[in-house]
């Protein structure tokens, strides 16, 4: 039986051993686009010099040729993990010249779908079926809801934390344990992602274009909008409508109802959404002539097509699916992808979320976690979607429990327990930077307006401006001082090496993909995304 919740922080704490805090491992993935000095989407290519988008191990693309993504390593230490994403934030400024990075999640303005080109990977099959995939989901989904950027926050913690839980259990510390009680704190972060969009949502306000290329009219009609400045419409109590309807969904893998109860049943429910034909889907075509349209007319065109505010991870091996990854090696880390870009840091976010982070995830590991319904899954949903719309509403309640109580007061008893937790961190590093950043957030607890969407709503509404005027105002500044700015960790022959090592792979991956045409290679695919993983031994 699982020990309670201040059992075993105290146990942790006796073991007397600073790597069970100290050793907790962090990755960051930002998106960001590149964009013109009018506010417009930059046209050009992805920067020769910053090497090939395929194979570069920290700078990439996402949808889009202007949808750039930045890829931190495995570090250890928050410091670290900002230095190496300013790093690069600092090289690739120099590559773009006179364009920006737009550091805001929803996009500036787009006069037409057209204007967004979808990323380019090269003529490798591996390369064309990336790019088939972008144009499969703008064909589902439309290509402005796909340029909506976002961080995500790779989470794991040390061996020796593993060591000792599995100890005070009286379990063996194997990939199943470990596997069994990421899939717990999924659970228990579904029960409480909402914590997320309050205290750190950055999208109370959009450019009213965005409907018009979205067909999201309706929803100016349903909520009530407000209008700021010229053309930006916002949500008076609205967090971040990235997360809303607004954003990347697909109503029909609800029907699929993914649960995260065991590696089993979330494997099952993902091979279900890859191989369920979509009558939605299929009324687009698949291959009509020569042309491909998308990869399938599944639910679900590839795993990666699945959202969800949290995904399990293991480290995929040449070949392998993200399901058959997990089924090999069990889960490997934790990805966060419920984050806003922040717009007042100029590499979307700051050591004070990740602080927060750090705490909220060991709250969601450490707490007891029964398993969880699909209705009750469902009704974590709705909790999360009430607040990224009307999450600053002071009277605002949330189901707990099948109880309705007061956000207010349950983000106050999470805070509570959020404390020892962040004592026992501090204690193990010597300092008060975990306890500090707790006491800070809990002002935002105390007063909706000091959140990010707070700050955001009340710099556009005091001097009646845009929230693309705003956007430029930052990206702007962020430009001047990251181009003024010497690296503090890598250096340029790093990034030098990358984009030459990323020329090689890439001739590699050509070679070794394009021995047979690319119809048998997509057959070969998908042929084997259907096998079950082989678990490690």
């Amino acid at each position: 039986m699982q020990a309670t919740f201040q059992a075993v922080i105290e146990k942790l704490k006796q073991s007397g051993k600073a790597a069970v805090w100290q050793g907790i491992q962090r990755g960051i993935e930002r998106e960001a686009l590149r964009i013109k000095e009018n506010g417009t989407l930059a046209p050009g290519d992805h920067p020769q010099e910053l090497g090939k988008t395929l194979t570069h191990p920290t700078i990439t693309t996402d949808y889009s040729e202007n949808l750039l993504e930045f890829i931190t390593p495995v570090a250890t230490d928050i410091e670290t993990t900002l230095e190496q994403l300013r790093d690069i934030h600092c090289v690739t400024y120099k590559a773009i010249g006179e364009e920006l990075l737009w550091p805001m999640s929803m996009p500036c303005y787009i006069g037409s779908d057209d204007d967004i080109r979808i990323a380019k990977y090269g003529d490798s099959h591996s390369g064309r079926m990336k790019s088939l995939y972008r144009r499969g989901l703008t064909y589902r989904y439309g290509a402005t809801m796909q340029v909506i950027a976002g961080v995500h926050y790779n989470f794991s913690v040390s061996d020796a934390m593993w060591k000792e839980l599995a100890s005070i259990e009286d379990v063996r510390n194997d990939q199943d344990f470990r596997t069994e009680r990421y899939f717990a704190l999924i659970r228990n972060f579904k029960r409480i992602a909402w914590v997320i969009p309050y205290l750190f949502g950055a999208s109370p306000a959009l450019c009213k274009s965005f409907f018009s290329q979205t067909n999201n009219e309706a929803i100016l009609q349903t909520w009530n909008f407000d209008t700021v400045g010229k053309g930006t419409v916002y949500l008076p109590y609205g967090t971040s409508l990235r997360m809303s309807d607004l954003g990347y969904t697909n109503k029909e893998q609800a029907t699929l109802k993914i649960t995260y109860n065991s590696l089993q049943e979330y494997v099952a429910g993902l091979r279900r959404a890859i191989t369920t034909p979509s009558q939605q889907f299929s009324k687009i075509g698949v291959k009509v002539g020569d042309d491909y349209r998308q990869l399938n007319d599944n639910i679900l065109q590839i795993e990666n097509e699945f959202y969800s505010p949290i995904r399990p991870k293991q480290t995929a091996r040449d070949g392998e699916t993200p399901s058959q990854a997990l089924e090999r090696g069990g889960i490997e880390y934790v990805e966060i992808r419920a984050l806003d870009v922040n717009p007042f840091s100029d590499v979307g976010i700051t050591a004070q979320q990740m602080h927060f982070l750090d705490l909220m995830l060991l709250y969601c590991l450490l707490q007891s976690s029964d398993e969880m319904s699909w209705e009750q899954q469902q009704q974590a949903d709705k909790n999360f979607t009430k607040v990224v719309m009307q999450g600053r509403d002071p009277r605002l309640s949330l189901q707990q429990n099948g109880n309705e109580r007061l956000m207010a007061d349950w983000l106050e008893e999470l805070f509570a327990d959020f404390t020892p937790l962040a004592k026992a961190l501090d204690e193990s590093a010597k300092d008060k930077r975990y306890q500090n950043h707790l006491a800070d957030l809990y002002e935002w607890v105390l007063n909706p307006e000091s959140t990010l969407s707070g700050q955001i709503l009340q710099l556009l509404k005091e001097e009646d401006r845009d929230n693309s005027s705003l956007g430029m105002q930052l990206a702007k500044q962020y430009r001047a001082e990251l181009n003024n700015r010497s690296l503090s960790y890598y250096e340029e022959k790093n990034f030098a090496d990358w984009a030459l090592e990323s020329e090689r792979a890439f001739e590699d991956r050509y070679e070794q993909d394009n021995n047979v045409d690319f119809d048998t290679f997509l057959a070969n695919y998908f042929k084997q995304a259907a096998r079950s993983g082989q678990k490690s031994d």
